[in-house]
């Protein structure tokens, strides 16, 4: 007899943990996100073959009190009507352990609409839409709809070239390239605070404390240096052969300027500064405002005239012992030895330089343009940049050469 395969085989496991632990919290059950994580690593490590079996990975998890089991039993009836396992004590108590196991292969497949109801919303709970992501507006409860993008399917466009994703998809990934860069390389700055593992010791805090003995130093008060995110500063190319990647970039320039509080620069024939306009909570706001500002976009590229004028403006203090990200595919309307000569004071100033290039992503890539070729010798890593999973893979990159430096 052949093995049943899973009972939930296309669905969200996630969506379906919240969206079921949100129905119990409605019933007044207890759950919070431990056991709501909990239940999501028992689908992802046993994936339930019967209603029994998730009966059991739902109650093990999700319900810590006896109170609530009569509840959870409840909601688990309505929502799962013909559930193998009745939800008597009894049953409970002596219930089909084979099942539990896994064993119970003849369960028929869940029903994705039907006549099952709790508290008056039909359907089954992870076909619905969570209520942080509803549409704005009046949300009619009795209106079934699936999430517009799961995390597998985001996860799955991660690769796919800036060209291939439409608006919508580019929007997704950017609040996630958001949430990516959280982290950032650090540098040692010249303010010390408590550490147990200090090297230095603390007069002060060290006589404070041995007030509390009779003036003798028990407890010694130990100092270390304080950790800062590194200074980022990045400029972006607008320009008509990088009209493929501008959305994207855009929306790395805003992740950096909220997560590491970067300073924005987008340039073609000349240099915009975007870090206000990036700033905005809205993502949507903040896109349309920075290409409101640029008004020389997909134009010419100046690449060498652009670097030149912020090492000249008040803003070019911001690039001493910063990070400085480039990102652009090296075609320059200015002669190479200006680009050249402009790159060699950029690279005397920052703490390093890296070059993102759309077209290094490709197979065999050489930089034969001589713009690129002269600015090379200045840049310290160069990198693709032709996906959103290579623009994630950055900060990565700016660690790994930190430590080798």
């Amino acid at each position: 007899m052949s093995r049943a395969g899973p009972l939930l085989p296309a669905v969200d496991r996630a969506a379906f943990a919240v969206a079921f632990a949100g129905r119990l919290r409605e019933r007044g059950v207890g759950v919070g996100l431990t056991a709501t994580q909990d239940f999501v690593r028992a689908l992802v490590a046993v994936p339930p073959l019967s209603r029994t079996a998730l009966y059991w990975a739902a109650r093990v998890t999700l319900v810590r009190r006896q109170p609530d089991l009569a509840r959870f039993d409840e909601l688990f009836d309505a929502v799962f009507g013909e559930a193998l396992l009745s939800v008597d004590p009894n049953a409970r108590r002596g219930g089909d352990r084979s099942a539990v196991r896994g064993g119970g292969s003849g369960a028929p497949a869940l029903p994705y609409d039907g006549d099952s109801s709790v508290n008056g919303r039909q359907g089954l709970p992870w076909v619905t839409l969570a209520p942080v992501i509803a549409a704005a507006g009046r949300h009619d409860e009795e209106t079934l709809s699936v999430p517009e993008r799961l995390p597998s399917d985001l996860a799955g466009t991660l690769e796919t070239p800036f060209e291939q994703l439409d608006a919508r998809e580019a929007e997704l990934l950017g609040r996630w390239l958001e949430g990516a860069l959280r982290e950032w390389p650090t540098r040692r700055s010249r303010r010390y605070a408590v550490r147990p593992g200090g090297r230095r010791v603390t007069l002060r805090e060290t006589a404070a404390r041995a007030r509390r003995t009779g003036w003798d130093p028990v407890q010694l008060v130990r100092t270390g240096p304080v950790a800062r995110p590194r200074r980022v500063v990045v400029l972006c190319d607008v320009s008509r052969s990088m009209q493929a990647q501008a959305v994207a970039y855009l929306h790395l320039m805003r992740a950096l300027t909220l997560a590491t509080h970067a300073e924005a620069f987008a340039f073609a024939t000349q240099l915009t500064r975007l870090t206000a306009a990036l700033g905005h909570r809205s993502a949507q706001t903040a896109l349309e405002e920075a290409t409101e500002r640029v008004g020389d976009r997909f134009g010419g590229t100046r690449i060498a005239h652009c670097l030149s004028t912020l090492l000249a403006s008040h803003h070019g203090g911001a690039l001493r012992g910063a990070v400085v990200l480039i990102g652009s595919d090296g075609w320059d309307g200015d002669p190479p030895e200006r680009l050249a000569a402009a790159m060699a004071r950029l690279r005397r100033r920052a703490h390093t330089v890296i070059w993102l290039n759309p077209r290094a992503g490709t197979p065999g890539y050489v930089p034969r343009t001589t713009t690129m070729a002269a600015a090379l010798p200045y840049v310290d890593l160069l990198l693709p940049a032709d996906t959103f999973g290579a623009l994630l893979r950055v900060p990565d990159e700016v660690a790994r050469l930190a430590r080798r430096g």
